[in-house]
């Protein structure tokens, strides 16, 4: 099954870090202030929703994604666009990412001063993972409640918060939705591809959004296509879209951006 393969690759990889943790603290301590990623996603008075454009060369489902792949260019393009916030996939074994495609994208929205935040998006398992988000340059970082116990989820959470970068919790039930709240997810992202099969559907937002009490920012993920999708998700109010696939395959990546955007 995909999840468990992936997680596993996850774990392995612990094994071998690449950074003693000093390293990763010392690279913290020397960044710049983490951008504020959940208020950067409140939507403004028209409730239209904030995007979160992502950086992506390949998925599970489709393979390779993008030949010429660079996410410097990706990034650039998506916040000249109008995108609010960017999101980069550095696992490697399905997704084809690194955390060198993070650092650069970072950096190259930080000679250009966009004051931007950046979204580590991976399936992360450990405290290390957190601390290494931030040492490249997140600001934010994907939590998947369906490859954590509770337990777990809750310290990592809070291992965010104790460097200063939100979590992004990503739930795909109601029964992930009750364990992500429980463990004090401020930011809930909704998933509308199921990770045991891979199909996407959008009634899982439209289903999840109304258990999600007040005082949580609210994120859909996957399957957004184009602007009708934005607006049936517009209907049930969430204040964010996470958007890869349909951006990096466009023909014409800035143009979709703005439809997107509204």
């Amino acid at each position: 099954m995909f999840l468990d393969d992936v997680l596993a690759h996850k774990r392995a990889l612990l094994r071998e870090k690449r950074l003693p943790l000093r390293e990763l603290e010392k690279r913290i301590e020397a960044r710049p202030s983490p951008l504020d990623f959940a208020a950067t996603l409140q939507p403004g008075p028209t409730g239209w929703p904030r995007l979160i454009a992502e950086c992506k060369k390949a998925s599970p489902s489709k393979g390779l994604l993008v030949e010429d792949y660079d996410p410097v260019v990706l990034a650039t393009t998506y916040v000249d666009s109008g995108a609010t916030a960017i999101s980069v996939l550095t696992e490697d074994a399905y997704f084809q990412g690194s955390l060198e495609h993070l650092s650069s994208a970072r950096e190259a929205l930080d000679r250009r001063s966009s004051r931007v935040p950046v979204l580590r998006k991976d399936f992360l398992v450990d405290a290390y993972h957190v601390w290494e988000a931030r040492a490249y340059g997140a600001d934010a970082y994907l939590l998947i409640v369906a490859a954590l116990p509770p337990r777990d989820l809750r310290h990592l959470i809070e291992e965010g918060r104790g460097i200063g970068i939100d979590a992004l919790v990503e739930v795909h039930s109601h029964r992930e939705l009750d364990a992500a709240l429980e463990a004090g997810a401020a930011i809930i992202g909704i998933n509308n591809r199921d990770l045991t099969t891979l199909k996407v559907d959008l009634s899982v937002t439209e289903q999840l959004r109304p258990h999600i009490p007040p005082g949580h920012t609210v994120v859909s993920e996957s399957g957004i296509q184009g602007r009708a999708d934005v607006e049936r998700l517009v209907r049930v109010g969430v204040h964010a879209i996470l958007v890869g696939e349909a951006l990096v395959t466009a023909h014409d990546i800035a143009a979709k951006v703005k439809e997107l955007v509204g």
